[in-house]
Parts: structure tokens; sequence; C-alpha cells
């Protein structure tokens, strides 16, 4: 992409901070069904000079670029504010109140793609999509909200649910991708994302398989689509199905696939069922790390290992583990000790945090809405959408069955 043709050295720095590596990105580019070791030979696209890339026409455009996506993230949270009043006292009153920024954030973004392109812009102001910088830095800051302490004493349904959740959806979407013939690393990114908590799982799947971007984006789309109708569904299900408070919490939290969409179906099956479907999707939120760890272990053991070559040692596991994963721990053990102290007034801290958290983190959806190509979605066809929806459904069943089976005698 141009974006990488075109990037800074500190955006370099950054790509090997975390674990994504542009070389390899451009390999896969050129073979998208042929898994390349992290060794071998990195025939990238022709890079500009540096000299050509920082000159100020460059820099023109990237400001450019970095006004536009800024100008998008506010009308995004202007909507994500005011749409609720709009709506208020019309037929759409439920949508307008359970529709978050997400939503808003990839479409404004889809829209200001075509709108780029179509004035010949997009690939002049590519540089400033930081999709990877503000997702990351938005993940470390979403740590700030987990409290592993109020987790680990008050759920152990919770963490029992999350590990056999987790385990039994992510290797079933890993298997069922790979009847369908998908490349291993957009395996690894459908089955991270549905199995634990949607686009923030992709990312830290993506880091640690060095996937492409409009793997990436692919998968935060698919996300998006399945996650919405949810909000509605599950609850509306629940109460067919005449499920507990804490069970249909405990349906909805570890089966929505983003945690601002668990809060709006949350919100509507109940206070109850609201407060237990946030703790199991902050349950699974925490097991993020874990998975990265263990993709970024069988990716370099297995996967991009060529035959007969040396046992990779701990140096390049340590080089291929996304390093944002160790902010996004070290932020949850700050702010459990941190609230510990401070108790109530530390809760306005943490406030402004998660408010600077999201501001991050629509910035990276309204880029990934921007960096978006049309021809590589059509590319990938549609099997990486039935592997999402049967692994969805797989994943509604086993909730199901085991939120019944933890939380049926469960009382607050």
């Amino acid at each position: 992409m141009t974006a990488d043709a075109t990037r800074t050295g500190s955006e370099a720095d950054t790509a090997d901070a975390t674990g994504v590596d542009d070389a390899t990105r451009a390999d896969d580019a050129q073979a998208d069904d042929l898994v390349e070791p992290a060794s071998s030979a990195t025939t990238a696209d022709p890079v500009e000079p540096t000299s050509v890339a920082r000159d100020g026409a460059f820099w023109a455009w990237t400001a450019l670029g970095l006004l536009i996506v800024v100008g998008l993230a506010a009308f995004t949270r202007y909507l994500e504010q005011n749409v609720p009043a709009w709506a208020e006292g019309t037929a759409v009153e439920d949508i307008g109140a359970a529709i978050e920024y997400p939503v808003y954030a990839i479409l404004l973004g889809l829209l200001g793609n075509v709108a780029v392109t179509v004035l010949g812009w997009r690939d002049r102001i590519a540089a400033a999509f930081r999709t990877e910088f503000f997702i990351k830095t938005g993940l470390v800051l979403l740590g700030a909200s987990i409290n592993l302490a109020v987790i680990a004493s008050a759920a152990g349904p919770a963490i029992a649910q999350a590990i056999l959740l987790i385990s039994g959806v992510f290797l079933f979407t890993w298997w069922l991708a790979g009847r369908f013939g998908l490349d291993d690393k957009l395996r690894a990114l459908l089955a991270s994302a549905v199995s634990i908590c949607g686009v923030s799982a992709a990312i830290a799947a993506a880091g640690a398989v060095r996937a492409r971007r409009e793997q990436l984006a692919y998968t935060a789309s698919l996300v998006i689509v399945f996650a919405l109708p949810s909000i509605f569904i599950l609850p509306w299900l629940a109460d067919v199905f005449g499920l507990s408070d804490a069970v249909a919490g405990a349906w909805i939290g570890g089966n929505i696939d983003t945690t601002a969409a668990v809060t709006a179906a949350g919100a509507l099956a109940g206070e109850e069922a609201l407060q237990i479907a946030s703790i199991v999707k902050v349950t699974q939120n925490a097991l993020m790390g874990v998975v990265a760890v263990a993709l970024t272990a069988y990716f370099t053991l297995r996967v991009e290992r060529r035959p007969g070559a040396a046992r990779p040692g701990l140096g390049e596991l340590w080089t291929r583990f996304p390093k944002f994963v160790l902010g996004f721990i070290a932020a949850s053990v700050i702010a459990t000790w941190y609230l510990d102290g401070a108790g109530a007034d530390g809760k306005a801290t943490i406030a402004i945090v998660n408010d600077l958290r999201v501001w991050f983190l629509i910035l990276a959806f309204v880029s990934i809405g921007l960096e978006v190509r049309v021809a590589s979605l059509r590319e990938a066809g549609w099997r990486p959408v039935a592997v999402f929806a049967s692994a969805t459904v797989f994943n509604l069943a086993l909730a199901l069955g085991l939120a019944s089976l933890l939380f049926r005698n469960f009382s607050a």
C-alpha cells in the first residue's frame, strides 16, 4: 500500500516494536496463498527514497490527511453524543440509543474513503492513516478499565466460561477456516476476533502473525456487521428463552464481539445482565495477551519455519511478540493498584483515561474505513464471510450452554 511505501523512519520503528513487519506484508501481497517464513527473502514493493518521502509536499499531504482523520473522528463523537437525543420519542429511539461509535466511525471512514478516492487524494494522504498506532494506543488504555483483582475475586464463573469459550470457538473457527482453504494469517484473525473480543483481538493477532492490513480491515468489517444486529437479537432471544438475568448477561458478554455492543445489548437486557455481560467480556479481553503469545509461538515455530531450519529461540519469539499487549496488562495492573488506594476519587481519573481511549479507538476505526480497498475485499470472496457466520452460530450455541451451566445459580 502507498502508506507502507511512503512511511517515515518513525513508522518503521513502530512496526518493528509491535511485531508487524511491512516487508513480510509486501511478500504476502505478492503471493497471498503462500505463507513465507519470517526470515525469507524480502522482495518488497519499491520504496521511495527518503529525500522524496520527506519533502515538503509529503508532509503537506500527510498534514491534510491527519486533519481529515481528526475531523471525521470529531464528527463521529458528535453523532455518538447527539443521535440518541435526536431519536428520542421516534420509532427509531432504541436504535439511536444503541448504535455506538465504532459504527459511526467506520461508516464515516468509508464515506471519506470514497471522497478522497474521487478527488485523487487517497494515496497522497495515506501516510496519515495510522491505524496500528491509534488502535494499539487505545488498547493499552483499555487495560485501565479492567480491574483484574475484581474479576479474580468476584467472577470465577466468568473466568471458567472465558477459557472454555475462547478455546472451543477459536479451535472450531481455525479448523473451519482451514477446511475452506483460507490463508493461515486470515484464519488467525477470524478465529481471534470471533472467540475473544472482535477488532481488539484481531489487532493483537495481526501483530503476532504479521497479517496484511487488508486482512485486518476485512476482519474488522465483519466484526462490525455481525455485532450491530446482535445488540437487538440477543436480548430478544434471552427473553424468548426465559433466561435469568445472570445467564442472559453471560450469554451476551460471551458472544458479541465488541465491548461497546456488549454494553448496549446488556443495557437492553437489564441492569444485572449488563453487569454480568461486562464482567464476562472484560475477562475475555484480559485473555487476549495469552492468545497473542500462543499465536506468536505457533507461527514462529510451525507455520513460518522452513524445513530443516534451526529451531527459533526466545529472541525470535520476543521480536514477533506484539509489545503493546504488555502495555495493556501493565495499564490494568496499575489501574487496579491505583483504584485500590484512591477509592472513589480515582474513578474520575480512570474516566479521563477511558475517554482518551475512546478517542484513539475512534481515530483507528476512521482510519480502517479510509484504508479499505474494495478490490482487496472482493478478492477475499465469500469464504471468510461463511466462516465468520458459522463460527458466530457455534459461539452462540456453546456460550448459551456454558452460561446456563456456570451461571444458573449465580446471584450478585
